[in-house]
């Protein structure tokens, strides 16, 4: 009898954890910086015969482990690209440096507050890896005062300053994905790094108004660029290239926040195994007896 009541014990706990968890992991997860203000463009393009890969990335905070389900971009088809010619898409989310990051003398001014040196490789998705789908929507005609191409360039102040690349025209288009393999992050603050493959033209990530800094509230980064000529290194592109005023680029996440660590659910199931391992040896002694 203690042996059955400890299994049922066992099997109320574990349904009322399985009960409670739904209901920790339905809090909504909406992340936005809001729509192009129009002052910069920063290319963010998979390399081709005519470009190297560049790569502008956005920093956000989670406050609880998240699963992302979705996110948007809205960027500027420039030098004559058109939507016929985007060919892929691809996403990363990045740590901020020093994590994932080789211990050495960095080549650019600072590295404090920038991306990684190397993506999140679980949390790639695009590309190669698959794991998006999506599609391109709310095309118009739209200019930016100052872009940055290729004017990316390391080694001190001085010479990381380049003012841009001078203004540009196009079509704004906002990219709607959906990740078919949510990608699931711990607490903490990281970087969203989208990238565009073109068969013409350049794609040019648009800035969004920057927030401002609340006291108390989570640390604005501020957005990042780097091509293959400086990496594994970034720069800023407001405060270091341009010297405009620190940029954000425009870009929204959504998905599920507390999430049950990995931990959770191993306890949870582990729960259900003990009470069921408890009830089938209690049936084979009665069948015994």
């Amino acid at each position: 009898m203690k042996h059955l009541l400890f299994a049922a014990a066992a099997l109320a706990a574990a349904a009322t954890f399985a009960a409670a968890a739904p209901a920790a992991a339905a809090t909504v997860f909406n992340f936005t910086t809001g729509g192009p203000d129009g002052k910069i463009g920063a290319q963010s393009q998979v390399a081709d015969a005519t470009h190297i890969q560049t790569e502008t990335a956005d920093d956000f905070h989670l406050a609880s482990t998240t699963r992302i389900k979705s996110a948007s971009f809205t960027g500027l088809l420039a030098a004559g690209a058109q939507q016929t010619d985007i060919e892929d898409v691809e996403i990363e989310i990045y740590h901020v440096f020093p994590g994932d990051s080789a211990v050495r003398v960095p080549g650019v001014t600072t590295r404090a507050n920038s991306p990684a040196d190397f993506e999140i490789a679980d949390a790639t998705r695009g590309g190669a890896a698959g794991g998006l789908t999506g599609g391109v929507g709310n095309p118009q005609a739209f200019s930016v005062l100052n872009t940055v191409t290729t004017g990316i360039r390391g080694g001190d102040s001085t010479s990381e300053f380049t003012g841009g690349d001078g203004p540009a025209t196009g079509t704004e288009v906002t990219f709607f994905i959906d990740f078919t393999n949510p990608i699931e992050l711990g607490a903490g603050d990281f970087f969203f790094r989208p990238e565009v493959r073109l068969a013409n033209g350049n794609f040019l990530w648009l800035s969004a108004t920057r927030p401002a800094q609340v006291p108390g509230a989570p640390l604005d980064r501020q957005a990042w660029i780097r091509n293959d000529n400086l990496a594994p290194d970034w720069l800023r592109i407001g405060t270091d290239i341009t010297r405009q005023t620190p940029v954000n680029m425009s870009f929204s996440l959504n998905g599920v926040a507390g999430v049950p660590e990995p931990a959770t659910w191993a306890l949870m199931i582990g729960g259900f195994g003990l009470a069921g391992a408890s009830l089938r040896r209690q049936r084979r002694r009665a069948a015994a007896a």
